[in-house]
């Protein structure tokens, strides 16, 4: 039996976007892939864990532990970026996303200290949709798509 795709979704604060994604990767893919929550805090992991993931883990290790783990790696654009989310994201956090070897697709979610440029202001649900595609082409390979 083919080991099913790990899909890391890292968020912080609330988790609000992380288990929006959740959601909406377990819709579209159900059972066929793995979903782990890594939250900042366990506010967050615990939203996604409701939301649909697998499994969850909360603060700096366990992200730094986890998200190596990944095929694709979900989350808002703050992961990546030291101090962001209010200072929930470390360095150490933001240095083991980007190192991490899985595929980051990320949503481009403005904060009070950057602006994206080149960026056209799309809808919360929009962006999800786009990065749940980007996440089907990824995992094209992978998974077995049932034909309906």
């Amino acid at each position: 039996m083919q080991k099913k795709p790990i899909i890391v979704v890292v968020d912080g604060l609330g988790g609000g976007i992380g288990s929006q994604l959740c959601a909406k990767v377990r819709q579209v893919f159900g059972q066929r892939v793995e979903i782990f929550a890594l939250g900042t805090n366990s506010s967050a992991t615990e939203q996604m864990l409701r939301a649909g993931a697998d499994r969850g883990a909360s603060g700096e290790n366990a992200i730094q532990v986890s998200v190596g783990q990944a095929q694709v790696i979900l989350g808002p654009i703050g992961i990546v970026l030291p101090d962001s989310m209010m200072g929930e994201i470390t360095p150490a956090i933001a240095q083991s996303v980007m190192r991490a070897g899985g595929k980051k697709v990320l949503l481009p979610v403005s904060q009070p200290h950057f602006i994206l440029a080149g960026v056209l202001p799309s809808s919360l649900s929009k962006c999800i949709d786009e990065v749940v595609s980007l996440l089907a082409s990824e995992l094209a390979g992978m998974l077995e798509f049932e034909q309906k």
